[in-house]
Parts: C-alpha cells; structure tokens; sequence
C-alpha cells in the first residue's frame, strides 16, 4: 500500500473543481486519509519548487501558487503513486491524453490543475511538507478487502 500527495492548484479552486477531481480520485478506488486547504506560504512553496527557482519562470509560479488555497490530498491505495500520475496525465495539457485531469480540465501548462507525487521516494518527502503526521488518517474502507 503507497501513499502519495495530490495538490490541487489554485486554479482547481477558483473554477470550482475540487468535488469532481476528488470524485475521479475515489473512483479510481483510491483512498483519501488526509484532506486539508492551505494558503501556501513562500517558505513552503520555495521548499516544494526548490528545482525551480533558479528559472525565470518562478516568480510567476510563486505567484500562482498564492492566488488561491490549494487543497492537499493525501491518497493510499495499491501503486498509487503511478495511479495519480496516469489519471493526473503529462504536465502540459497539451500532451496529456484524453479522459486524464489535464486533459479534461487544464487550461495551460502554467495552470494545470493538480501536482501529484512522481515518485514513492518524493511522495514520502512531500506529504512530510504537507501534513503532519497525525493528520493522516489510517481506517479501513469496506472495499480494502476486495481491492
């Protein structure tokens, strides 16, 4: 069983998205032991983007990502690292594939709806940024038996 983080960006928030990405997330019969919104602030951005900042772009990012709360999900269920990522799609919605998030819901790679965990080694490191430990929820869903 692998736990992983999902943010959903700024954008997810202001277009009213959150309850139809946490639905495709359920869906997929995946578990949400922590749920929490979050105005981020520039320690935890710098931190989380630290391979960025170096990039003209961050500013800019820095900026998004305090337009708006973001919502932090922390998710389990079987390899569900590489679950999120195949629903989440490829970064640029340009490339994602159709029926992904990207797809259906980003409007640009600078806003494209949700971060997700590319790893179980950062999952680990990101949902320590994000939650503290007593904030995620260990309980056993009636169908845990059966996936």
């Amino acid at each position: 069983m692998q736990t992983t983080l999902i943010l959903l960006k700024p954008d997810t928030i202001q277009r009213g998205l959150i309850g139809e990405i946490v639905a495709r997330i359920e869906r997929k019969w995946l578990k949400i032991v922590g749920l929490k919104m979050m105005q981020l602030n520039d320690a935890i951005i710098n931190e989380h983007y630290d391979f960025l900042m170096s990039k003209p772009f961050f500013p800019m990012l820095k900026a998004y990502m305090q337009s708006a709360p973001v919502v932090a999900l922390a998710v389990s269920g079987n390899d569900a690292v590489k679950t999120i990522r195949t629903l989440t799609g490829a970064t640029n919605p340009a490339e994602a594939l159709p029926g992904t998030i990207r797809w259906d819901y980003a409007l640009t790679i600078d806003a494209n709806i949700i971060h997700a965990s590319d790893s179980p080694e950062t999952a680990e490191k990101e949902l320590k940024r994000f939650f503290k430990e007593w904030e995620i929820c260990e309980f056993e869903k009636i169908t845990d038996k059966v996936v």
